[in-house]
């Protein structure tokens, strides 16, 4: 799982890190909302946790300039949990509140709850393939099981995740291979092995852009 956070403490952004990264979970964070809206790539995120009083673009401003391109779930991080605050963050598009101070344990479990509530239950990639977004799983013809290592399945994740829009390899390198120093031959050597376990060629290479998967109507 990867999480965007917007925060403007240095010590909570430490603790949400530190907590989620030893549970093998990825943790990115900007101090300001306009430095995250410049910067970050919403496309590879799985939740976003956001606090409501930040400096340059508040938590509710941010949001609502995510959800111009984003249907990410959003929970707010916040001691501003009155009702007029309560109000905008919903409108603004937020899934869940957590009120500050927050015991990690019920964080994570809020996460968990939003991201398989979200999940589609199949996403129809073919005639004949489908896949399982919640566990990271491609079927053939409904019911066999395609068998996938761990980065074959994180790179479909996210081809699916984003179905119809081109991903770079840069962000593609990034998500699934986090800090390690990986060229685009070694993606595309995965990718050629990705498409040999498979009867058709769903991964659609764009030329000097990236990789894709069509939506399949």
């Amino acid at each position: 799982m990867k999480i965007l956070l917007l925060e403007d403490d240095d010590f909570i952004c430490q603790q949400v890190k530190n907590y989620f990264e030893l549970n093998d979970h990825k943790v990115d964070y900007y101090n300001d909302g306009q430095s995250l809206i410049d910067n970050a790539d919403l496309s590879i995120y799985d939740v976003f946790l956001l606090d409501i009083n930040t400096p340059v673009k508040n938590g509710i401003e941010t949001l609502t300039e995510i959800r111009k391109d984003s249907t990410t779930p959003a929970i707010y991080l916040t001691a501003m949990n009155d009702l007029d605050h309560v109000k905008k963050g919903y409108a603004a598009g937020c899934n869940d509140y957590v009120r500050k101070p927050f015991i990690f344990e019920e964080l994570e479990l809020r996460i968990n709850q939003l991201i398989h509530k979200n999940c589609m239950d199949r996403v129809k990639l073919s005639n004949d393939y489908c896949f399982d977004l919640c566990n990271m799983e491609l079927y053939y013809k409904k019911d066999e099981l395609v068998s996938l290592n761990t980065q074959e399945k994180e790179l479909l994740y996210l081809l699916v995740k984003n179905l119809g829009s081109p991903i770079s390899p840069e962000i593609i390198i990034d998500y699934v291979w986090e800090d390690k120093e990986v060229c685009n031959n070694t993606l595309r050597t995965k990718i050629k092995k990705l498409r040999s376990k498979l009867n058709e060629n769903i991964i659609v290479n764009i030329r000097n852009v990236g990789y894709k998967i069509e939506k399949y109507d």
